[in-house]
Parts: structure tokens; C-alpha cells; sequence
């Protein structure tokens, strides 16, 4: 036996867990679509770390109809989207993300996210304060050239080597993520819970034959890389995590959002406090804790002549504790609206 429970509201009830800030703009709900649709989006970039590369970001959405009393107080009802990438410098990924705000019209919202990714052009610079020293050369450009000159190697290099890929390492990552978020406090507050897995394979570049210019003659040679610094910094042990292995999180989060549209809002505010736990108590391999606090504002200048003009401020700081803290940690935040990139990264 099979049993189902469903929700329904008059057409002109609205939940007492939804706030009338979260209500979109008339232009906006003009334009809003009633049904399933499917959109999608070619990309292409040209980046100097990636290459050449295209892609394609696809969404199936169900917004609902307008005689729903939510329908003009959430962005869609169901939305499923998924991305794909591929770059020529070998940089591939593929995301699957499922959003649910108010599972059959309750206070709860189901989030599901999952990713495969391959990128071998992630960049480590280190992860303290000296990484704000002045680099030699006394730009990044004559840095970068400097690194592509061979020179004498040193012990358990080559003979003849060069830091071509000094800072670059790759990265192979599988992760999924399901959070679920209910609101509470009249509608303008939200408390989250999630739990997120990934495994992540890591390898360095040393003895990758590189293209470097030769002092003494001044010509192009093909010689093999030298040591990478995230590889120097693991044998020192100033950092750890570079073996990889599988990382466990519980994740929370506390949230006040008054925001009238949420992908794209003209008005109200933001602020969230973030936290990710991980440890064997919940499968992982390393030891940390991650804190996160978080602002955004959107303000419309001049809504009577141009409505679509709106600034937007964000303010955030973030910290980790603990000792056995992997490097790939200390390079983004983890936020409720998506992880805020952050020291050594990108």
C-alpha cells in the first residue's frame, strides 16, 4: 500500500511561512511563464589557464499556474538543470542540479546537486600570508617568463629543468550534495541542512616535459618539469590533503532573505552563517571546520525610469579551524547560494 499526501491552498490563501517581501516585482510576474519549459545555453570561453573551450547549460522547469498563491512568490516550483564543458587544455566537467522550494506547497525546500569534474589547470600559490609578498620580477608576467628557463636540477630532479608548471596541479572530483532548508520566523528566515560527499584525486607535474628557453643559447628545449610548490609544500608538511581520499561534510546554515526574486532580484537583503563540519564521525578522512559569514544587498536606483538598474553590495568573511585542514579547503567557502572562491584559488 502505497499513501500520498498532497497540499492545496485556495487560490487566494497565501502560506502563513511566506513573507510578502519575497514577492516579485509586476514586471517580473508579467513576464513569468505558466507550465514546464526547457531552456538551454551554448557557452564558449577563451581563458589563458583552460584554453579554447564550449559547453552547454540546459534547465527543465515547471513553474506552475498563476491562480497557485505561490506563484508569485518563488522563482519556479521544480527546476532541474544540467551543464556540460570541455576545454582543449583538457579541463572537462558535467553538473547535475535539482532545486524543489516548497515541496508540495510546505515550508520545505529539497536541494540536490552532483558534479564530475576534471581540471588539470587548478593554481596553488600557497596557503599563507606570504603568498602576498611581491612576486620576483616584480610582475606576473616576467614571473611567469622567468619560470620557463631552464636551470640546473636540484635533488630528485633531472639534470635540467624548468617551473613551467610550477603552481599548476590537477584535480579529478566526484561529489553529490543534498540540502534541505525549511523556513521559518514568518517566512524571512531559513535554517539549512545538508551533507555533501566527494572523493578527489590529486596529482603534480614533476618530470612533465615542458617547453622552456635554454640561457645559454637562447633557443626553445623540450626539458622535464621541475618540483611543483604544492608538491614542495606536502614534503615540508605546510600542507596536507594532496593524496586526496574522500571528504565527508555536514553542512548548516542560517539564513535572513528578503530578496523579491531570487535569481536575479531588484530589491531586499541577504545575510547567511555558514558552517561545514567534517570528520570520521561522518565518513571523511580529514578533521576541519568551516565558518562562513555572508551580506548581499540589492537596492534599485531610479525605478521609475530604469527599472532594471539596481546595486548590488556583498560583504563576506570566512575561516577554518583545524590542523589536519586539506590545501583544496582553504580555496573556496561554502555558502547556502553556492561556494565563494577564495585564497589560492582562481
Amino acid at each position: 500500500m502505497v499513501w500520498f499526501v498532497s497540499f492545496a491552498f485556495a487560490a487566494d490563501t497565501l502560506p502563513r511561512w511566506v513573507s510578502e517581501d519575497k514577492r516579485m516585482s509586476d514586471d517580473d510576474l508579467a513576464k513569468k511563464r505558466e507550465g514546464t519549459f526547457v531552456t538551454g545555453l551554448p557557452s564558449f570561453e577563451v581563458d589563458p589557464l583552460t584554453g579554447v573551450g564550449g559547453g552547454l547549460t540546459g534547465y527543465a522547469t515547471s513553474d506552475g499556474d498563476r491562480d497557485d498563491p505561490l506563484f508569485a512568490y518563488t522563482p519556479y516550483r521544480v527546476r532541474v538543470g544540467v551543464a556540460a564543458g570541455l576545454t582543449t587544455r583538457g579541463t572537462a566537467g558535467l553538473t547535475l542540479k535539482v532545486d524543489l522550494p516548497f515541496v508540495g506547497g510546505s515550508a520545505w525546500r529539497l536541494r540536490l546537486d552532483g558534479r564530475l569534474e576534471r581540471n588539470p589547470n587548478n593554481l596553488y600559490f600557497g596557503l599563507t600570508e606570504g603568498t602576498l609578498a611581491p612576486l620576483p620580477g616584480g610582475s606576473y608576467g616576467a614571473y611567469t617568463a622567468g619560470l620557463a628557463v631552464v636551470r640546473d636540477g636540484g635533488p630528485g630532479e633531472a639534470p635540467r629543468v624548468a617551473d613551467v608548471l610550477r603552481h599548476r596541479f590537477l584535480e579529478d572530483e566526484v561529489m553529490v550534495n543534498l540540502k534541505a532548508e525549511r523556513v521559518v520566523f514568518g517566512g524571512n528566515w531559513r535554517v539549512l541542512a545538508g551533507y555533501e560527499l566527494q572523493h578527489l584525486d590529486y596529482r603534480t607535474f614533476e618530470g612533465e616535459p615542458v617547453t622552456a628557453t635554454d640561457p645559454r643559447t637562447g633557443a626553445a628545449v623540450e626539458v622535464p618539469n621541475g618540483r611543483t610548490l604544492l608538491r614542495e609544500d606536502a614534503a615540508s608538511g605546510a600542507v596536507s590533503g594532496v593524496s586526496g581520499g574522500r571528504v565527508a561534510l555536514v553542512q548548516g546554515a542560517f539564513l535572513y532573505d528578503t530578496r523579491d526574486f531570487e535569481p536575479d532580484p531588484r530589491r531586499g537583503s541577504l545575510a547567511e552563517l555558514a558552517t561545514e563540519l567534517s570528520g570520521p564521525f561522518v565518513g571523511s578522512r580529514f578533521t576541519f571546520a568551516k565558518l562562513f559569514c555572508h551580506a548581499r544587498q540589492f537596492v534599485p536606483l531610479f525605478p521609475e525610469h530604469l527599472p532594471r538598474l539596481v546595486l548590488a553590495g556583498r560583504f563576506g568573511y570566512g575561516t577554518i579551524f583545524g590542523d589536519d585542514a586539506p590545501f583544496f579547503e582553504f580555496q573556496d567557502q561554502w555558502s547556502a547560494e553556492g561556494s565563494v572562491k577564495a585564497l589560492g584559488g582562481s
